[in-house]
């Protein structure tokens, strides 16, 4: 597995760099913060673990130029503590957050949860099938009526979830424990910026009121 690290202190790269390849995890660390997409693309990396404050461009930029080529999960790693700053990384795309200074046996854990639950997860059928929309679960991508959209991991685990169990309220817990192993990521707004987005998508598509709401208690898909 490759990591790739867009952080701008050198000390703490490196110390995170040497920690993984004790691990065995091939890594890259950022050295042109100009042009960081180009290398990106060169490495080809299964995660990245990004800065917020970075020169030239900050970690929210970058996070939303990355998601527009790529699904590969993505952990912010930052001194801001802001909820604000939290939520606008998921706006953008991430998919964990985790807040200096932080044990590099705290950041392993959460990169083997999430590379775990990104490559693992998917059901037997890598397609399913609702009122039209083509869900493929391997290649996180909604199809309908011709129209693709691309979906983050966390849509994709979503809409999943959804799918598989029609019919089903989903309890907002349930589906914090699935996207971040653990309600103590961030609260609901985190959630909620993950399921609006995923409702835009789906209505960009020509699909609506797809996923239902049930104040108090969660979300679901009728059958």
């Amino acid at each position: 597995m490759k990591i790739y690290i867009i952080e701008d202190d050198v000390l703490i790269a490196k110390n995170i760099s040497t920690y993984l390849e004790k691990w065995a995890y091939q890594t890259q660390i950022t050295e042109d913060f100009k042009h960081i997409l180009p290398e990106f693309i060169e490495f080809d990396p299964q995660l990245v673990l990004l800065d917020v404050n970075l020169p030239y461009y900050d970690g929210f930029y970058w996070c939303a130029e990355i998601r527009k080529i790529s699904n590969a999960p993505i952990i912010f790693i930052s001194s801001e503590t802001e909820d604000t700053n939290v939520i606008r990384s998921i706006e953008n795309g991430a998919d964990d957050y985790i807040t200096k200074p932080f044990k590099l046996e705290v950041l392993m854990a959460k990169i083997k949860s999430l590379l775990r639950r990104t490559y693992d997860f998917g059901t037997q059928s890598s397609i399913i099938e609702h009122k039209g929309l083509i869900f493929n679960n391997h290649k996180f991508t909604m199809t309908y009526e011709d129209k693709v959209s691309d979906l983050t991991k966390n849509e994709a685990l979503i809409l999943n979830s959804l799918l598989e169990r029609k019919g089903q309220v989903l309890k907002r817990h349930y589906l914090m424990d699935i996207l971040w192993d653990s309600e103590s990521y961030v609260d609901d707004s985190a959630l909620y910026a993950n399921i609006t987005r995923l409702r835009k998508k789906i209505k960009d598509l020509g699909l609506e009121e797809l996923i239902v709401t049930k104040k108090g208690e969660g979300y679901y898909i009728e059958e």
